[in-house]
């Protein structure tokens, strides 16, 4: 009798140790005292300019909460993105996959549908796996809130694209006051009628918060999370509540004095979201990159520094953008990075962290030039992006990095320290734009051996890709990607 007693006190014991063990693991994980895999947090700021933070030299915009956050962490001074427009950046970033490599070139608007493709095309091609699709592979919950701009129809809808969670809008802008009657932003797949902010901005930072709320205290089976906060602020129209307009009436210009009011509040949404994880007790474990998806446009105020050139130009000032890397537990504080990276080391680098290999690719697909495809994918690899933690942390030196880009009739490559740009309208030009941030300096005469090489690297790469861009742009793009090329060279900040 008394082992029979025994047998059964046992089970009831060990059942009574897994509840009270399960609840203190809980416990921690809403703190993320022992989980491994970090939370992940991409926030994308949209048509920013280079100069446009504090920490980058600012005097009159306000960014207190992205300066904090540059400082307690990596701040990349000379990051780079996968295109000057926003669609095929987007679909670089996002895939790890340098986007003209399967066919995504030109920029994703009303248009695209009038050059020469299919209506099934218009969007990140299916066969392409997202960020959401390798972390949730590795057990995270996904979402992403704000501006998907990567296609319209249900294959390209972000929940079939590795997310469980999405609300925004799908193309790629939006008014900054919302109609509740008529308005393009959905929350999965369901027409928003309602916003708990009558500001854009700050509705999409109340639903991220919303979001990492309901995550932490539900658990989700001690799931990490990926959040994609991406805002479409600063991109036009300019539209600023009157109340952050005010606080910089000292700015005479009403097209900056509107763009400063829209980045503030974005910088305040930043703030919020940090505030938050800060209370939660899951900062330091979470992983933060923020960028924009490319250099200061035309028409919003933005300001691109020292930098020549301007969104749409293959010049510094469309391409290169500053990077700030965030992850308390793990990244130590550190100058800048001066280094060469890439928004295509997002993979690479998330993978890491979340002890993780990323999904292989599938290959080839039908309308796609599948013999190139397999050139490109044996030549270059399936990814292109490196690993950034190393350097992040201090372990490794910047590393010699190779990067293309081509765009209405445009095409450049950078390698190591040198870069060169090859124009439809002029001859090709040769910049060092590591000592010559301004590309002021044509190096085509001093180095042509150089040059030569450069021409032969691009023009290699070039006869890889795929045979046709899945769609065209107009040729008013091109025009005006010509026009501005030498119309926007570095200044100083408007006042």
């Amino acid at each position: 009798m008394k082992i029979h007693s025994a047998r059964i006190c046992y089970p009831l014991f060990m059942l009574a140790f897994v509840c009270v063990f399960v609840t203190k693991n809980t416990q921690r994980a809403y703190g993320q005292e022992n989980r491994e895999q970090p939370n992940i947090l991409l926030i994308l700021a949209d048509d920013m300019g280079y100069g446009d933070l504090g920490c980058m030299g600012s005097k009159h915009l306000q960014t207190p909460h992205l300066d904090r956050l540059a400082q307690s962490g990596v701040l990349c001074t000379q990051a780079y993105v996968a295109s000057a427009v926003c669609s095929p950046s987007r679909a670089g970033l996002i895939t790890g996959r340098d986007p003209r490599r399967f066919g995504y070139e030109g920029n994703l608007n009303q248009t695209s549908s009038h050059y020469a493709t299919r209506p099934e095309l218009l969007g990140l091609p299916p066969g392409e796996h997202t960020l959401g699709d390798h972390l949730r592979d590795a057990g995270y919950q996904t979402a992403i809130i704000g501006k998907w701009h990567l296609g319209t129809g249900e294959l390209f809808h972000p929940l079939q694209r590795g997310f469980d969670y999405f609300c925004g809008m799908l193309g790629g802008g939006h008014g900054y006051f919302p109609n509740p009657k008529n308005n393009k932003l959905e929350r999965n797949g369901e027409p928003l009628s309602e916003f708990s902010s009558p500001y854009l901005t700050d509705f999409f930072t109340d639903e991220a918060l919303n979001w990492i709320t309901k995550n932490s205290e539900s658990q989700q089976n001690l799931k990490p999370w990926f959040l994609y906060l991406s805002y479409n602020a600063p991109h036009g129209p300019r539209q600023a509540k009157p109340e952050d307009e005010a606080l910089f009436s000292s700015i005479q210009d009403p097209k900056r004095r509107t763009y400063a009011a829209m980045v503030y509040a974005m910088d305040q949404g930043i703030g919020r979201v940090l505030e938050l994880l800060e209370e939660t007790q899951e900062l330091d474990n979470t992983l933060i990159c923020f960028f924009s998806d490319n250099g200061g446009a035309t028409n919003n105020g933005s300001w691109n520094g020292p930098l020549s050139g301007v969104k749409g130009c293959l010049k510094e000032g469309g391409i290169r953008v500053p990077m700030i890397w965030s992850w308390p537990s793990v990244i130590p504080k550190q100058p800048q990075q001066a280094g060469v990276v890439s928004s295509l080391d997002l993979l690479p680098t998330f993978a890491a962290a979340a002890q993780c290999n990323p999904l292989p690719l599938t290959m080839p697909r039908s309308h796609e030039d599948a013999n190139n495809r397999k050139k490109i994918v044996q030549k270059y690899g399936s990814y292109d992006g490196v690993n950034l933690l190393p350097l992040l942390r201090g372990t490794a030196v910047p590393e010699r990095r190779t990067l293309f880009w081509r765009l209405q009739g445009q095409a450049a490559i950078l390698d190591g320290n040198e870069k060169l740009i090859h124009l439809s309208h002029r001859p090709a030009e040769m910049f060092l734009p590591a000592t010559d941030i301004a590309e002021a300096e044509n190096q085509m005469q001093t180095d042509p051996t150089r040059a030569a090489e450069l021409y032969q690297m691009l023009g290699n790469w070039q006869s890889l890709l795929p045979t046709v861009p899945l769609w065209g742009s107009s040729p008013f793009w091109s025009s005006q990607s010509a026009q501005h090329y030498d119309q926007w060279i570095p200044s100083a900040e408007p006042e």
